[in-house]
């Protein structure tokens, strides 16, 4: 079975005692994974090695960092390179995150550039896509979100996809009063299989763990989370909260 994944992301909160003191929260619920699970903490660059200790004793966490930059070293002063973070060892780097997209312009061939250097570096890419509000409107969400794909991923073989995670985003439904329906979740996730499976065949289409991005809540990931094409989600703001992103973790489908 897939790995179904419960990833946090942090983006840029909390001081570093409130991060001690979330870690630790979630840590002392003594959570037990089951094999095909795992909990993942895309946390800001600070706070990798903090989260990286806090959860070294529980079977299935790691964790995530949420950038990247597209060269190995150099004089890019304030980058972090994957070579870096993989020198932490750290498992997961968050890649084309819709807010990388709209605030710091990354377009599909830079996010491929970046994903050529983490697999590099032997980390483990969670690679994001999603539309805006117009373009679902206009009903080319399908076509959108298979070219961001194309781009970005392509280029690269069979054996390489395999050590992906996608994270679907959709993004008009983030902050928008608009809301996102499991069914659309499932709807747009079966398409991403599909554009996969014509690329790299059923078998390796199968075995890529899709998450799902939309403002993943503790009361709605068990029905977002039970969905055939859903492998858990990409947590923001709930991620922030103990109880919350407990409950999130507990959601995963067996």
């Amino acid at each position: 079975m897939r790995k179904q994944i419960a990833a946090a992301n942090w983006k840029m909160n909390l001081s570093l005692q409130q991060a001690n003191e979330l870690l630790d929260k979630i840590v002392s619920k003594n959570i037990v994974l089951s094999k095909n699970h795992e909990a993942v903490f895309g946390v800001p660059f600070p706070y990798l090695l903090l989260a990286k200790d806090k959860v070294k004793n529980n079977e299935g966490f790691f964790v995530a960092a949420q950038n990247c930059y597209t060269k190995e070293s150099g004089a890019f002063t304030g980058e972090v390179s994957a070579a870096m973070l993989s020198s932490l060892q750290i498992k997961y780097v968050i890649i084309g995150h819709s807010e990388r997209r709209e605030y710091f312009s990354e377009d599909n061939f830079t996010l491929a550039k970046k994903v050529d250097v983490c697999l590099k570096n032997n980390l483990k890419p969670i690679f994001c896509c999603g539309e805006s509000l117009d373009i679902r409107e206009n009903k080319t969400q399908n076509k959108y979100v298979e070219t961001q794909l194309k781009e970005s991923l392509f280029h690269l073989d069979s054996l390489l996809i395999r050590n992906f995670v996608i994270a679907y985003e959709p993004i008009w439904a983030i902050g928008t009063g608009k809301t996102a329906t499991a069914e659309q979740a499932q709807e747009m996730h079966e398409h991403i299989r599909n554009v996969l499976s014509d690329k790299y065949g059923n078998e390796i289409a199968e075995s890529v763990s899709i998450l799902y991005g939309g403002s993943v809540k503790a009361g709605n990931a068990k029905e977002i989370f039970g969905k055939k094409d859903v492998d858990g989600g990409l947590v923001g703001g709930a991620s922030l909260n103990a109880s919350e992103f407990v409950e999130i973790i507990k959601s995963l489908k067996s």
